[in-house]
């Protein structure tokens, strides 16, 4: 037998026994069950005046945490690459501390903790979401922008500085600009992240008007009679979110040549 034809049976054995495992599988799942408790159309149709607000109040407490995490994460990656000593010192700590603890403390901490510090009330859900998640997401893309920074090819550093032109400004018109599309893919990747992350602020009591997809899902598990099919719909509104953006990554990664 040529190799062509052995690689060519051995793909068909790989699918007849993929193919076998899948309906063994399938044929010992209990089908009336699962219709009644994850996919009853009427339990479903019990959360939909609560999802499109839900729905939108995931995509704005995610896109307020990321211009956080963004603005937050290129200050520290800037101070990570600095020549004084303590901005990298600071940098370095904060980044440490931010990425070993759960991003469930920091939810509370901001929620809880901070106005009893500190004597402040933070009533707005969007700016407790920006702040914690933000605060948390800056500690990672900080570390994927300052890759970004040291992959530049530093001969164009140098020839920007021959030509007179500032360290300020050779690091916003010339390193910046090529470090951000570099790391556009995994960008892309923390809008995902951040998104899922939203789920967290459900520990903070919130009222109607501004519940995730999560505390929707939540809800629905004690006041739906169709079992889990509240947690099945707010995850198929998650994929509606985060499947266009997985997409968006890889083609970024194929256009940049990165790795998502």
């Amino acid at each position: 037998m040529s190799p062509r034809r052995r690689a060519r049976v051995s793909r068909g054995v790989q699918y007849v026994v993929l193919l076998a495992v899948l309906v063994l599988l399938l044929s010992t799942a209990d089908w009336s069950t699962v219709g009644e408790t994850i996919f009853n159309p009427a339990a479903a149709g019990e959360m939909l005046d609560r999802l499109p607000r839900a729905f939108l109040n995931t995509v704005t407490y995610t896109l307020a945490a990321f211009a956080v995490g963004l603005s937050l994460g290129t200050v520290l990656a800037l101070m990570r690459l600095s020549s004084v000593a303590p901005y990298r010192w600071i940098s370095t700590t904060y980044v440490e501390f931010f990425r070993g603890i759960p991003a469930l403390l920091v939810v509370i901490a901001v929620g809880y903790a901070v106005p009893i510090a500190f004597g402040i009330a933070l009533t707005s859900i969007i700016a407790i979401a920006a702040i914690a998640l933000g605060s948390v997401s800056a500690a990672y893309i900080s570390e994927t922008i300052r890759a970004g920074i040291q992959a530049v090819p530093r001969g164009q550093v140098e020839a920007a500085r021959s030509l007179g032109m500032s360290h300020t400004r050779t690091m916003l018109q010339v390193v910046l600009p090529q470090a951000f599309r570099t790391v556009m893919p995994p960008l892309t990747n923390e809008v995902l992240l951040l998104t899922k992350d939203t789920s967290l602020l459900f520990v903070l009591g919130q009222t109607p008007a501004y519940f995730e997809l999560t505390k929707v899902g939540r809800d629905a598990l004690s006041t739906a009679s169709g079992g889990l099919t509240g947690l099945f719909v707010v995850g198929a509104c998650y994929l509606v979110i985060t499947i266009p953006l997985g997409i968006v990554a890889r083609r970024l990664e194929r256009r940049t040549g990165g790795h998502a």
